[in-house]
């Protein structure tokens, strides 16, 4: 029987139906559920709906809980809903009905979402600073390799000239974005819904000011019924900054498997890096960008799944919800292994020295000849005309030395900048808030 039900008990089906896999990602919240007991306990106490001494034993409890799950000894024991219920049957296991007074003042709706929340502020951070490192990486190797040449392209057709520099800084710089979206989306997910109850609050005169503040989140959900009609809306959120950093991994990776290729021949890998054939010996193929690549289109649809999973759900709460965790929770081990993968191939990669030589991309050169009459006096169009009856005549001439000299160009990266943007927006989440309360929280 579950905590909240009376006499009557559902049908077997319906129950393993409606529990579903809530079970398997309810534990990957344990940490989180604990702490928001914790807060819940001390807030109750200092209103008076606990005594000193109860706050104190179930606290106490709640450490003994959390250490179990640091230590990897935690489990939702067969019978049991999820990990809310298994936390307050342990506590009630333990101190009787001191442990049954948890829950006043809260529903189970408000219990999930400050576990999702904190789940979900917890991952951002993470994933937030596994960025860190590969956009150093990104900036790193754009300073390397930026005099080496490489062909610019669109509609894949020969355009311009490019470089290395201005390859690896252009996905050092979609970080940048990228991690603007993330902040975004942590700035939403850190504000508090406990108290917020079933969606309508409660007639106890709880304190959700303080367990704002004991918790570590930037702020309340302050609308009781809004805090319940986040669920879902946050999660689409937060879903969408998953995809923009998708998105440039995969954008990334789509290149190096295009760069690789033979016909192009601008990078290549130690050949354990790269995959075989099992039955052409000569084959290195990109089976790691290959994987990013199609990982990461996956993760790009993850936004539409949530919308329309979501699609036409009333205001309060709807059971729908439970699903989302299914979507979204894995997605945050796969970007970060993805992360750590494009930094293991990025830190071997070996360049193709003086690609542009080749007569094949002489007209890659054909603006730099345009702009050369033009900087000498002759009007655009003669000078676009001029160079293009030279190119259909067979008389067209070029030099491969370019001298772009511009913000943002060959000659002047702006890796400095692109940095410096870096450091403001990874400042804007202000980690050491939380740090500093939850490690206030276990004094």
């Amino acid at each position: 029987m579950k905590l909240w039900q009376k006499n009557i008990s559902s049908l077997k089906e319906v129950e393993q139906f409606t529990v579903g896999r809530d079970r398997e990602f309810d534990i990957m919240m344990a940490k989180q559920d604990v702490l928001g007991n914790m807060a819940h306990a001390i807030m109750l106490s200092e209103i008076g709906l606990l005594t000193l001494s109860e706050k104190n034993e179930l606290v106490a409890e709640l450490k003994k809980i959390f250490a179990h799950i640091e230590a990897g000894e935690f489990q939702i024991e067969t019978g049991v809903e999820d990990v809310h219920s298994q936390v307050e049957f342990l506590l009630t296991r333990a101190l009787g009905d001191t442990g049954k007074k948890i829950h006043s003042a809260r529903s189970r709706n408000d219990q999930v979402l400050v576990d999702l929340k904190l789940f979900l502020r917890d991952e951002l951070q993470v994933l937030a600073e596994s960025i860190l490192p590969f956009f150093r990486l990104l900036q790193q190797q754009s300073e390397t390799f930026k005099d080496d040449l490489l062909p610019g392209y669109t509609h894949l057709q020969l355009a311009m000239p490019s470089s290395f520099g201005l390859w690896f800084g252009a996905y050092a710089e979609s970080l940048v974005d990228d991690m603007i979206t993330l902040q975004a989306a942590y700035e939403v997910v850190n504000k508090n819904p406990l108290g917020s109850a079933a969606g309508y609050g409660s007639s106890f005169p709880i304190s959700r000011t303080r367990t704002t503040e004991l918790l570590g989140f930037a702020d309340l959900n302050y609308n009781v019924v809004y805090a319940q009609m986040g669920r879902g809306k946050a999660e689409r959120i937060v879903a969408m900054a998953l995809a923009n950093l998708a998105d440039t991994l995969s954008k990334l990776s789509m290149d190096a498997c295009l760069f690789l290729n033979q016909n192009f021949g601008f990078i290549s890998f130690p050949a354990e890096l790269t995959t075989g054939s099992s039955i052409m010996p000569h084959k290195k193929n990109p089976d790691v960008f290959e994987l990013i690549r199609s990982h990461c289109n996956r993760i790009k649809a993850l936004p539409n799944e949530i919308m329309l999973m979501t699609t036409n759900l009333p205001s309060g709460y709807h059971r729908d919800l439970q699903l989302l965790k299914e979507h979204l929770f894995p997605a945050f081990g796969t970007l970060k292994d993805c992360i750590r993968m494009a930094s293991l191939m990025l830190e071997h990669i070996q360049v193709q020295k003086n690609i542009l030589a080749d007569e094949k991309y002489r007209y890659l050169f054909s603006v730099e000849e345009v702009n050369k009459r033009v900087l000498a006096g002759m009007p655009f169009r003669d000078a676009y005309k001029e160079v293009g009856i030279a190119i259909e005549e067979g008389r067209y001439t070029y030099d491969t030395r370019v001298h772009h000299t511009h913000e943002g160009s060959i000659g002047q990266l702006c890796n400095a900048a692109i940095a410096g943007a870096m450091e403001q927006v990874s400042a804007r989440f202000n980690f050491n808030q939380t740090k500093t309360a939850l490690e206030q929280l276990f004094r």
